[in-house]
């Protein structure tokens, strides 16, 4: 039986791979992250599960290599503040570290990629086995985006196209043709948020009274330019839409075919619930 690793982060990302996997057949290696990933990835049938801390790159690839993995797939949010935490890298990790200029998503997962590489472990693209799960062009609700929420768009995709070409964040927030937030290492649910804190706070300075802003927010969540596949793919679901309905968010949109609906479609059928427009193009 062929073997897959799986390096494994937070969320429901990585236990989509692993049973795409396993129904392909597959003998599924996990390296699970003490600090991100779920234990109940210990219960859902990989054929081992070995677990490491951040830190960790060569206990990583010696296990990799020890269990005759020589193809991984890496799947699941891995918070880019944990680079700034107080965890410990190993010899060959703080090498790496060391080595780049930025530290930001695509140079630090970059460098590991070619680390494992240079030990014979190849990563592959982490969406292969979900393409039936990114979403496809047009509309994806009930609901198209309403004259303004195009226009939101409109703005929003070139705002976030800026942010990803210098690898800061995948997610703009936009109300009335003005950028409410925009994401750093917060991560996407957390900008919504914010907006929708923001959106209060201006409601709660006017009182009542008449306001050139409309409430309606539009969340518009892109790849980047060059947008490696391999990690850090943009992922929306039903967490997403439920922090946006709390915001105060009436429209979504997103890049089509790099974009994962990790809920598939009860990720639309909620957002038509909650009446947000889904978009992709």
């Amino acid at each position: 039986m062929t073997r897959l690793g799986l390096i494994a982060g937070n969320g429901k990302f990585p236990f989509l791979v692993l049973d795409a996997a396993r129904a392909l057949g597959y003998e599924v290696v996990v390296a699970a992250i003490k600090e991100e990933t779920s234990a109940a990835i210990e219960r859902h049938g990989a054929a081992s599960v070995h677990w490491f801390s951040l830190g960790e790159l060569s206990k990583l690839i010696d296990t990799f290599k020890a269990a005759g993995v020589t193809r991984a797939v890496m799947a699941g949010q891995v918070k880019h503040k944990q680079i700034f935490s107080a965890i410990k890298p190993d010899w060959r990790l703080a090498k790496l570290l060391l080595s780049l200029g930025t530290r930001n998503t695509d140079s630090l997962l970059g460098a590991v990629a070619k680390v494992l590489a240079d030990e014979g472990i190849v990563l592959e693209n982490s969406t292969s086995l979900l393409e039936p799960l990114l979403a496809k062009a047009g509309v994806l609700g009930k609901r198209a985006p309403n004259g303004q929420e195009l226009k939101n768009i409109e703005y929003g995709r070139v705002v976030g196209r800026r942010l990803a070409e210098y690898d800061i964040g995948q997610t703009v927030v936009i109300a009335e043709g003005a950028c409410v937030t925009v994401e750093a290492m917060e991560g996407t649910d957390a900008t919504i948020e914010r907006a929708g804190l923001l959106m209060r706070s201006l409601e709660l300075e006017l009182e009542g009274e008449a306001s050139t802003l409309s409430r309606a927010l539009t969340v518009v969540k892109i790849a980047k330019p060059k947008q490696d596949m391999r990690f850090d793919v943009p992922v929306i679901g039903l967490k997403t839409i439920e922090t946006m309905a709390r915001a105060g968010a009436s429209c979504l949109a997103v890049d089509a075919g790099k974009c994962l609906l990790l809920d598939g479609e009860a990720t639309t059928r909620a957002a038509d619930d909650a009446g947000i427009a889904v978009c992709a193009e």
